[in-house]
């Protein structure tokens, strides 16, 4: 069809002639139904004007209906199945799709193709237990994914701030609802999750009805909650709303004002803990100083501490009988000893040569000094020395008689 040409330089189709043929082709086309999402709806005088996007892809087509042909309320942001028929209007030159009939994406399918996600990412453990994180008691800074100037957004600030002033936000606006939320919100996810200086995200949004939160059962948004390092926090609509990233995060809020209380800790209140904390040390230590006080006077409060020369009283009596047996016994001693020495003295004397010269006897030594004890070791002429009891004499041999 590319190839084919009609009309030549010379003779060339009026552009009427190209709008009618177009218009002809295009009215060959028929009517078919379509789904997708609606990005505007705008009513003016009886009739609605819209833009319908694919739900998947980046194509959008224009749409316009008679509100007659309507019999469900529509809003921007809906699911929907039309039957539209193209139109091509050949003054304008310009392609629209009328719209022949038009109806919500049933509920019921809708839930069906959410609770076969659910199952499939069930079975490939995302929702279990064991991968939760633990969130920080105080993180350093809050990631916070939320639609821009939303209640959610205020919610969270507020309450968080209101418990702990300090706490530092590092916000990433993202659609919450309609086609482009999902890709919006991954990259928030992706953007706050390298931050080195956000410890958790908050994922927050207010309510709404079932089909204006499908963002968060998206399973874009599903996988990359899963694969963030950095602990989630999932805060979409109210009590009885759950997405499926509820499954997913490591820890679901309620709203978005129960997530700012699980995100910081109360100042007042842990100033108060630690208030009571103090008040227990204080009256634990003053308890112990106490007892250790009355256990001391106590033990001050014994004779031996009180008067310590009282232990001494009850040996000084024993130290004197041994202080006198000791005299006593000493005394003996040098007695016993003083009488062993007299004998000992007694037989010293009588032993000695003394007590032999005192009975008469005499010591006759020669000149060189040796005792004489044999006449037959004298010679006539000899000189000897005569000891005596008192005194000595010199004498000369004259004559020698030896023993027979």
């Amino acid at each position: 069809m590319g190839d084919r040409v009609s009309g030549t330089p010379e003779e060339p189709w009026t552009v009427a002639r190209l709008a009618t043929e177009l218009q002809s082709y295009v009215a060959r086309l028929g009517s078919v139904w379509v789904e997708g999402e609606l990005t505007q709806w705008n009513v003016r005088r009886g009739m609605v004007f819209g833009k319908v996007k694919d739900v998947d892809g980046d194509f959008t087509i224009d749409a316009k209906a008679f509100t007659s042909t309507l019999r469900e309320p529509f809003s921007q942001g809906d699911r929907v199945v039309a039957l539209v028929q193209p139109e091509y209007w050949a003054k304008g030159g310009t392609l629209s799709m009328q719209v022949r009939a038009m109806r919500h994406v049933g509920l019921g399918e809708l839930l069906a193709r959410i609770e076969e996600l659910r199952q499939r990412l069930a079975g490939e453990g995302l929702f279990d237990p064991a991968r939760k994180r633990a969130l920080p008691f105080l993180p350093h800074g809050v990631g916070l994914v939320t639609g821009k100037d939303s209640d959610a957004e205020q919610d969270v600030l507020r309450n968080a701030r209101l418990r702990w002033p300090g706490v530092r936000f590092e916000i990433a606006y993202a659609a919450v609802q309609g086609d482009a939320a999902p890709r919006e919100v991954v990259r928030a996810i992706e953007q706050l999750d390298a931050n080195p200086d956000v410890d958790v995200i908050v994922i927050a949004r207010g309510g709404g009805d079932f089909q204006a939160l499908l963002a968060f059962s998206d399973e874009r948004v599903l996988r990359a909650a899963a694969a963030a390092t950095t602990p989630i926090v999932s805060a979409i609509g109210h009590e009885a709303d759950r997405p499926l990233l509820d499954l997913v995060a490591d820890l679901r809020a309620s709203t978005p004002t129960d997530a700012a209380k699980r995100v910081v800790p109360d100042v007042a209140e842990q100033l108060d803990m630690v208030s009571q904390a103090r008040a227990r040390i204080r009256s634990r230590v003053t308890q112990r100083v106490a007892h250790e006080v009355e256990r001391l006077a106590a033990v001050r409060s014994r004779p031996s501490l009180a008067r310590p020369e009282s232990l001494l009283d009850a040996h000084l009596s024993e130290v004197r009988q041994l202080a006198v047996r000791a005299d006593d016994l000493a005394g003996r001693s040098v007695e016993r000893a003083e009488h062993g020495i007299h004998r000992l003295a007694d037989r010293l004397r009588a032993l000695s040569p003394q007590a032999t010269l005192d009975r008469g006897y005499a010591v006759v030594q020669t000149a060189t000094g040796g005792v004489l004890r044999d006449a037959a070791d004298a010679t006539p002429g000899d000189a000897v020395l005569v000891t005596l009891a008192s005194g000595a004499v010199d004498a000369e041999v004259t004559a020698a008689r030896p023993a027979t």
